[in-house]
């Protein structure tokens, strides 16, 4: 129809398309390459605990189970985030110079980058955190509770604020799409979500709750990780409780 025809988003995919011609003779951009990990140098760090007595569940028993909560109580383990923050983009071989991880990524190249606002981890004190995977530790960015500016930012949604943590992923664009061009951004977008999946299952698995959030007011939360917003930016959240 005329009128899906004119959205930005029905634009973006028509240009984007591959045919067997296109794919081999399309223009694609030149764009230079960037770091593959992102690191706070002077950040606190605070290790992570690499086991977990995690619950023993089904497969099938947790697609079954899973559904958006927007309503939480109780604070988590240090280990049970551990275990979230391994299912979402924990180390599992090494191809090369890759890191390869739980969820996948489009020619192994990552482009999400993982930011936590703690408000109730035990041991942890409240505060806006960066996940290095690498060395699967967190890197302390702020000091204090930032899930109200959070929860405003995700279009004043309350629950926000009320979760135990609520996970920030951004987009590095240039690591993905140096690789990839124009059709990058698809593959970015994919990848956020084979995270996020991993994440509700995980959080399932720890009869936890927790709810994915798309609505948020983009630079406001840039703003809050210090992003520009050009070469890397957020692109979903995630509440757990």
């Amino acid at each position: 129809m005329p009128d899906l025809q004119k959205t930005l988003g029905f634009r973006y995919l028509h240009d984007t398309k591959f045919n067997r011609k296109t794919i081999r003779e399309k223009e694609r951009p030149y764009i230079s390459p960037g770091a593959a990990f992102k690191e706070y140098g002077e950040a606190k760090k605070i290790a992570l605990p690499r086991t977990w007595s995690k619950t023993k569940v089904g497969l099938e028993e947790l697609l079954q189970k899973r559904r958006s909560v927007r309503q939480f109580s109780n604070s988590l383990s240090l280990e049970d985030l551990a275990f979230l923050l391994w299912s979402m983009q924990g180390v599992t071989a090494q191809a090369g110079p890759y890191l390869l991880r739980t969820s996948p990524s489009a020619g192994a190249l990552y482009p999400i980058e993982t930011y936590l606002a703690v408000d109730r981890v035990d041991g942890v004190d409240a505060g806006l955190f960066h996940f290095d995977v690498k060395n699967f530790q967190l890197e302390e960015l702020v000091d204090e509770s930032v899930s109200e500016i959070v929860s405003q930012g995700a279009l004043d949604q309350g629950f926000v604020s009320k979760a135990a943590v609520t996970v920030i992923w951004s987009a590095v664009f240039r690591r993905n799409m140096v690789k990839y061009g124009h059709r990058g951004l698809r593959y970015i977008l994919l990848d956020c979500g084979h995270i996020c999946q991993n994440l509700l299952l995980a959080a399932e698995n720890l009869h936890l709750k927790s709810c994915p959030v798309a609505a948020f007011y983009d630079d406001e939360l840039n703003d809050l990780l210090d992003l520009d917003g050009i070469e890397e930016s957020v692109v979903y959240l995630a509440s757990v409780g």
